[in-house]
């Protein structure tokens, strides 16, 4: 039997909390609540799959555990549906304009609201951590291999499925391992990088190349558009874009925007 989705509701409304509970373990969930700031900053050791950020007074209480979550190097790439007070209340236990400027989340709702109207946006979004993004890192170097593998595996969606230390090793690999995106340097010896990825883009059409290299010229982006690759992103910035840059290209999408320009010319 495959495991439950775990879920953890933040939110100070008992009677809310309840219902909600009752409503997601109906439909094969696993929820886990807290009614405070500290207590959820707790409980979520216990590494739930979603968190639901309800209200709490005073008001700050919940922004306050927002920003803790996206700036925690391990809970910031946790789905975040964030459920504010009512128009009324907001000033007493919801988010505040300036807060709300800040909001990061992958769905947001007022109160009130029925928990079972939610049930679909929660499937949703189980249904799209539960897509298991396949990844191949190819790269000559054996630190950056390490610290890519490192910082990806603190990702529940995204598994490492192997390593290559040269473009035709990378091919190889491809070929065998049948990843949904290869991270892909430029420069690396038997064969380079571009040559790989045209090879890939060839061969593994439903393998989405991302080129991660430490030459950021938009020549190198045009080059690495033209051999088929989907997205570039420099190394010096991977370590904000890299996790979002493989989901934009798992889904078909080029990352950046103006990657999809690129081809101009």
């Amino acid at each position: 039997m495959a495991s439950k989705n775990k879920i953890l509701i933040v939110d100070d409304e008992r009677d809310f909390v309840e219902a909600f509970r009752r409503t997601l373990e109906a439909r094969y969930f696993e929820v886990i609540t807290a009614s405070s700031r500290k207590q959820a900053q707790e409980i979520i050791k216990s590494a739930p799959d979603m968190v639901v950020l309800g209200t709490m007074a005073p008001a700050g209480q919940a922004f306050a555990l927002h920003q803790w979550l996206k700036e925690h190097p391990r809970y910031k790439g946790i789905p975040l549906m964030v459920i504010d007070a009512s128009h009324q209340e907001r000033s007493e236990r919801g988010w505040r304009r300036f807060e709300g400027m800040q909001l990061e989340s992958d769905e947001y709702i007022s109160k009130p609201v029925e928990p079972s109207s939610l049930l679909p946006r929660i499937q949703a979004l189980m249904e799209e951590i539960n897509r298991l993004i396949r990844v191949l890192v190819a790269d000559d170097h054996t630190m950056i291999r390490d610290g890519i593998s490192a910082v990806l595996g603190l990702h529940k969606d995204i598994e490492v499925i192997g390593e290559a230390v040269n473009g035709e090793d990378a091919v190889e690999k491809a070929l065998r391992l049948s990843p949904n995106v290869t991270l892909m340097d430029i420069v690396m010896p038997v064969m380079s990088g571009l040559e790989a990825t045209k090879r890939i883009a060839k061969e593994c059409p439903h393998n989405k190349v991302l080129v991660l290299t430490q030459y950021d010229e938009e020549e190198n982006m045009l080059v690495a558009k033209h051999s088929g690759a989907y997205g570039f992103i420099p190394k010096r910035a991977a370590g904000a874009e890299l996790v979002k840059g493989i989901r934009s290209v798992f889904s078909g999408s080029f990352f950046p925007a103006s990657f999809a320009e690129a081809n101009a010319g």
